[in-house]
């Protein structure tokens, strides 16, 4: 078994001596038992958080070089007119604080996300047209993603609040909120 421990990011023409072609639900996993597109048995041994992007490079203690491929999965492609309507879309299923992926094409912008009807219904209302489908989904980072902008800083929220020693008269509103890190 090949045991694959370096991520490399992204390829771009760097070669590969073979494909790895997984859904989101494994790309999210640091340790993994798979098989590579040309039946070769590996095992990832890679740091936990940043999510297997399509196109990134693992490397082998041997110095092998394999390339991650999104799989095509079960989606649902939301089309709406770009600008505005495509923006006003976004904010609302990111306020549902579900992975989405996004892009454009020769006929404009959409948004990608896993079969939901709730979100369906929302994003049907908004005046979008969904496709049902397979694709490979892969959802954007995020802002505060770990070790996918280079940056390597955490993110965390702290949502206790010592306030006794406040003496004047108004209120302190806190709404707890929850972040998906990958």
């Amino acid at each position: 078994m090949l045991e694959l421990t370096q991520r490399l990011g992204p390829l771009n023409d760097q070669a590969a001596s073979d494909t790895l072609t997984l859904p989101l639900e494994l790309r999210i996993r640091g340790r993994l038992r798979a098989t590579t597109d040309q039946g070769q048995e590996v095992g990832l041994f890679l740091d936990r958080g940043p999510v297997l992007r399509d196109g990134e490079g693992l490397k082998a203690d041997t110095g092998e070089i394999i390339r991650v491929q999104a799989a095509d999965e079960p989606v649902v492609t939301a089309r709406i007119e770009s600008g505005l309507a495509l923006a006003r879309l976004c904010y609302h299923l990111g306020n549902r604080h579900v992975q989405l992926a996004m892009g454009q094409d020769d006929a404009g912008g959409w948004v990608r996300f896993p079969p939901d009807h709730v979100l369906e219904a929302l994003a049907t209302r908004l005046g979008a047209q969904l496709h049902h489908h397979q694709a490979p989904f892969d959802p954007e980072p995020g802002a505060y993603a770990q070790g996918e902008s280079g940056h390597g800083h955490s993110h965390s929220h702290d949502h206790s609040h010592g306030h006794s020693h406040h003496e004047h008269g108004h209120s302190h509103e806190h709404r707890h909120h929850e972040h998906t890190h990958e």
